[in-house]
């Protein structure tokens, strides 16, 4: 596979190049170690594509995910209390968690544990793959890598989707770069208020849409 845009929001690229420079060409080999037309083995079932060899989302996935374990990239989770009241969340989101508990249940109020994971984290960065459905972009962008920003986990979250090329060829449903970065881009530079990176990744084969 390859890297064919990316995109750098709150300086997130900027601070990988200064700060963490090892990341940035680790990443790089990640991608590009995937044999992207290995995993197009997904046969459709679908009306207008029925019998159509599609790349596999799950495959793909799990291909980059063996080459960012094989280089120390682990599995990780911030851990936070939740209530009904919104003034008492907005007091309490960067205390710590034993502190956020206390806070809550001082107020009067239940104190709900919950918790937000991630796949890969190394160095205070945070790499999310969503080849899946639409609503997992905005997600992963809006309250995953949030969390582990506000948590102090990680300095940089890093999102890796299919350009549109790669995503015709895919199931229907999976979000794409250009469609998610217009989405960023729309909310306005300051939200949401955590660098990101999004990547989007291509095939090195040649590109042909199902009719």
């Amino acid at each position: 596979m390859k890297i064919s845009a990316y995109h750098s929001h709150q300086n997130g690229w900027e601070h990988i190049q200064v700060r963490k420079p090892r990341l940035w060409p680790e990443i790089l080999e990640v991608i590009t170690g995937v044999d992207a037309e290995a995993c197009k083995n997904k046969i459709s079932k679908e009306k207008r594509t029925r019998g159509v060899k599609f790349y596999s989302p799950v495959d793909m996935n799990k291909a980059m995910a063996a080459g960012f374990k094989a280089r120390g990239w682990k599995e990780q989770r911030t851990r936070y209390w939740v209530t009904d009241d919104a003034e008492l969340i907005d007091r309490t989101l960067k205390l710590s968690e034993a502190e956020q508990k206390a806070r809550i249940v001082a107020a009067g109020k239940r104190a709900i544990l919950s918790y937000n994971q991630t796949d890969f984290v190394k160095d205070r960065v945070a790499v999310e793959i969503q080849f899946g459905k639409y609503s997992f972009v905005a997600y992963d962008l809006f309250v995953k890598h949030m969390a582990f920003y506000i948590g102090n986990i990680i300095d940089v979250g890093i999102e890796i989707l299919a350009m549109k090329e790669l995503q015709g060829q895919m199931a229907s449903g999976v979000g794409y770069y250009e469609g998610e970065l217009y989405n960023l881009v729309r909310e306005g530079r300051g939200v949401p208020a955590v660098p990101l990176v999004l990547i989007g990744v291509a095939s090195d084969g040649p590109v042909a849409s199902a009719t």
